[in-house]
């Protein structure tokens, strides 16, 4: 992808709260968050966070959080984006997953796409798109410049109060071999089906299905690429067009930092639960003392600790390169470079899920892991994210066998 264009002037749309900070936002949702640990158990029943959250986040700003300034956004970039991510999963982590998988795509739409999609789509200011990376259903041209979508998406975690669809499809290369194509569709082109239940964990993260029939998308709502093999060090739309060089970084990379501070905050979720019970509870046998003063309690509280502040700092550290690399220039922002990334946000997402199910779920006790628990809907929840196929057969598989053949294929000079 390669664009030489220069960011024009800005246009004068004001956010809600034009003087609004960083620090700001992430502290509404650090207090936001304690107001869901009491709330879990219906928003798992519900399926989805409730309206009255919903329209908290938005009063709060968190749907505009990666929405470009000209559109009325606050274009405050990944770092501010990923701390409210950790802090409402902290708290809810079917929440923390619904807003980050509807909130983040705001990114993809902003650095792939020229003007005129991103006028129209960001147009109502907040933005909410779930997306998915399989490709599904038929799209067929319809004669007029739109393209005709019929199919069904799964696990779109977000769709519940969407403005938009992101996905993906395959249509006709045009020498018998079909290509993916991405596609931005209006809510008003699909449908949310009610079947979103019966799973591990993530009860309520609003990962419905979504059905399209005969839905019409235009022609600058899609791209001829597959959100995962986007290379953006030859420049993008959204460096050039809003001279932010957080539009110029890989959506890759941005994705699995997703993964990364989703796992976090849900380890995060499991230490403060277990902090609790160490405080009320004493040991079964003797001497009979506090948790807090026992060795055994504090050894495995500290080891579990080590893990997550661990993955946390992997976490930051990855979002300080993905930052360091799209300010440097777009030739910086190389596939070896995201990949990189992907592999230190495994290691986080390894060492949050070690320190909850090697340390915090099999020493909290059996009472604490009865269903509705709080340790038990951490433990489900994490182990529901261990077998989604972009940390399963992506981040532990596939990404540290490309990182070698992306290193491999520079040369010596260019390391």
């Amino acid at each position: 992808m390669t664009v030489t264009a220069s960011a024009p002037e800005r246009t004068a749309v004001l956010p809600p709260e034009p003087g609004l900070t960083p620090d700001e936002v992430v502290a509404r949702a650090e207090s936001l968050a304690r107001g869901l640990i009491g709330r879990q158990a219906e928003t798992e029943q519900r399926g989805f966070y409730a309206e009255d959250t919903h329209e908290a986040f938005r009063r709060a700003g968190f749907y505009r959080i990666l929405v470009p300034r000209r559109y009325g956004g606050y274009e405050f970039g990944v770092d501010t984006f990923m701390r409210v991510v950790v802090a409402l999963t902290r708290g809810c982590p079917s929440t923390g997953w619904m807003f980050c998988l509807g909130a983040a795509h705001s990114h993809a739409v902003a650095t792939l796409f020229d003007e005129r999609a991103q006028a129209e789509v960001f147009a109502g200011g907040d933005f909410i798109a779930p997306a998915t990376v399989a490709p599904s259903g038929t799209a067929e041209r319809d004669g007029e410049g739109q393209w005709v979508l019929n199919g069904t998406w799964r696990y779109c975690s977000g769709s519940p109060y969407a403005t938009h669809f992101i996905g993906h499809t395959l249509v006709d290369g045009g020498d018998g071999e079909p290509r993916p194509m991405l596609f931005v569709a209006p809510r008003s082109e699909f449908t949310r089906l009610d079947d979103w239940k019966g799973t591990l964990g993530l009860r309520g993260s609003g990962s419905h299905s979504i059905r399209i029939e005969n839905g019409r998308v235009p022609a600058h709502l899609t791209l001829d690429t597959h959100m995962s093999q986007v290379d953006v060090s030859g420049g993008t739309p959204g460096r050039a067009l809003h001279g932010n060089p957080t539009y110029g970084g890989g959506p890759l990379s941005f994705m699995i930092l997703e993964d990364a501070a989703l796992a976090v905050g849900m380890a995060k979720n499991a230490l403060d639960a277990y902090e609790e019970l160490m405080r009320e509870r004493h040991t079964m046998f003797p001497p009979i003392v506090p948790r807090t003063e026992d060795p055994d309690f504090q050894y495995w509280y500290g080891q579990a600790a080590g893990l997550v502040h661990s993955a946390e700092a992997g976490l930051l550290g990855a979002v300080r390169q993905w930052d360091e690399a799209a300010a440097l220039g777009a030739e910086h922002v190389t596939p070896e470079l995201e990949l990189r990334i992907a592999t230190i946000c495994r290691e986080a997402v390894r060492m949050s899920w070690r320190a909850v199910e090697a340390h915090l779920f099999p020493t909290a006790g059996s009472s604490a892991v009865r269903q509705g628990q709080r340790m038990e809907r951490v433990w489900r929840d994490m182990s529901m994210q261990q077998s989604h196929a972009g940390i399963a057969l992506f981040l532990f598989t596939a990404a540290a066998r490309e990182l070698s053949r992306a290193h491999f294929a520079t040369g010596p000079a260019d390391r």
